[in-house]
């Protein structure tokens, strides 16, 4: 296959005159055919592709030279990512692409009809292309954005902060309908509206929650009123507030150049997962907001106000702070943790943002414990302190702010939808393959536990659920044995579940 493609088709590295042929370099081997004729879709229609796959390389036809040369411009500024990784781009020797005589060509051919049977259906009412200055195919500049599971209040000046980040925002307009948070945002250009639909479609502003669901608008422009904190048109700074008497703040748009004063991840937009659209020189890599002025770890994606946590009742025989950090762990990362010193039935627990002390107080609070019913709440304090040099605390105050064991690090990490209440069964993985269902069932009955019944699963044995006597069983047993080294680079991971065996 790719050797004989190749000697057809004697591929070159020297920069080339514009071509409607252009070649993709650095193509990852899990992309397809479809992934790459993606990249080529917003600025026309792609006539032909050649995969190389074992050179991870491609040629991808364009209808024409304009499209072509649009595109090279384009990625030239914002290089695309395919599958999270960096994809080159450069105009081929070959004026077009002859592949009807070539072997597997058949998926190439099949993915080609499908993309170009969708845009037709899409842009059935588009005439002009991109390349010829016509607006993107039948999608204007005007994204309609709904926010669902708003957890925090998510205002325009957020939004902004988000969507500035694909290009100059016109523009904006906020409402509410049917209960639900609802935004019209208009771009000076259709393309950037298509990258900040791709990139942010699915995502979520703060962790696990307030998640954008982005349509295009069929309304080609935003008639504005208005400039307050529920609409904005940055082109007409002259406007009325109407009712609002807040004072203005411009949209953080290339314009202004304001610093924002929300902290943003400015990892590219190719940590999302998922997108395989091109990476924005400084996009988000997640999405999430941090309240101006607070100061947050690296890596810490906040939401304002206070992340820590008083437990009280606690079995001072049985408790130790890497067991709270265990247990609360899994509801969000824990910073830190303090027993107190004369009375150890009580601690304060740091976690990463407000959000996540929430979601472990909702959880947690009421949950048997070696032996007691554990309380959790909002502490008064805002933070954890270290003991000073010389202050006796016997072990008591951990900090875990750098841990190689928190669950939620990465941003939109499939264990954000894995969250559930304390369970009598546990989710088992990363066994490794020599482990078998008799040494589980003993590594768990030697913490005290009852093992009622097990399974692996079945396509996937490195996997597996486990029922226990009893939620407290279970509980003590995720302490005790998450993280558990098997050897052999294997720790297992334990995970409470709403399935049952």
């Amino acid at each position: 296959g790719d050797e004989n493609d190749e000697k057809k088709l004697r591929e070159e590295r020297s920069p080339h005159s514009a071509s409607r042929v252009l070649h993709l370099g650095q193509i990852p081997s899990d992309a397809t055919e479809a992934d790459v004729i993606s990249l080529g879709v917003p600025f026309g229609t792609v006539t032909n592709l050649l995969m190389l796959k074992g050179k991870n390389q491609a040629f991808l036809e364009m209808a024409s030279e304009e499209a072509a040369v649009t595109m090279v411009n384009y990625y030239t500024a914002a290089r695309p990512y395919l599958c999270s990784r960096p994809v080159y781009i450069q105009y081929s020797n070959y004026r077009e692409l002859k592949t009807d005589n070539l072997p597997n060509q058949a998926r190439a051919q099949a993915a080609l009809q499908a993309m170009n049977a969708m845009q037709s259906g899409n842009l059935a009412t588009a005439s002009t292309p991109i390349a010829e200055g016509g607006p993107l195919p039948s999608q204007g500049s005007v994204l309609w954005v709904v926010v669902e599971n708003l957890f925090y209040p998510v205002t325009l000046d957020v939004l902004c902060q988000i969507f500035s980040k694909f290009g100059s925002i016109l523009k904006i307009i906020t409402f509410t309908k049917n209960s639900v948070f609802q935004a019209l945002i208009q771009y000076a250009d259709p393309m950037n509206a298509y990258y900040a639909k791709m990139a942010l479609d699915g995502q979520s502003i703060y962790t696990a929650c307030c998640t954008l669901r982005i349509g295009f608008s069929k309304l080609a422009s935003l008639k504005v009123k208005y400039n307050n904190e529920k609409s904005r048109d940055f082109t007409r700074l002259d406007l009325p507030s109407g009712d609002s008497q807040l004072p203005l703040e411009p949209c953080v748009t290339p314009a202004f150049g304001k610093k924002p004063s929300l902290l943003m991840s400015s990892d590219a937009i190719n940590t999302l997962p998922g997108v395989s659209v091109p990476g924005i020189p400084g996009a988000l890599g997640s999405l999430t907001v941090t309240a101006p002025g607070q100061m947050t770890p690296p890596g810490v994606f906040g939401v304002p106000g206070n992340s820590v946590l008083l437990v009280s009742n606690l079995n001072p025989e049985a408790i130790t702070p890497y067991g709270l950090f265990i247990l609360f762990g899994v509801y969000g990362d824990v910073h830190r943790v303090k027993i107190m010193f004369n009375n150890k039935e009580n601690a304060l627990i740091q976690m990463a943002d407000a959000f996540q002390a929430q979601l472990a107080i909702s959880y947690l609070n009421g949950l048997t414990l070696y032996g007691k019913v554990l309380h959790a709440s909002l502490s008064k304090y805002q933070a954890v302190q270290l003991p000073h040099e010389g202050q006796q605390d016997q072990g008591l105050t951990k900090d875990y702010s750098n841990s190689p064991l928190h669950r939620f690090k990465k941003p939109g990490s499939k264990n954000f939808q894995n969250i559930f209440p304390p369970s009598a069964t546990l989710h088992l993985s990363n066994i490794p393959p020599s482990v078998t269902v008799d040494d589980l069932k003993n590594l768990f009955a030697s913490t005290g536990s009852t093992v009622k019944a097990f399974k692996f699963f079945q396509h996937n044995y490195k996997m597996a659920l486990i029922q226990l006597g009893s939620v407290e069983e279970a509980v003590q047993a995720l302490i005790a044995l998450h993280n558990h080294d098997f050897g052999e680079n294997h720790h297992l991971r334990v995970s409470f579940t709403k399935s049952t065996i």
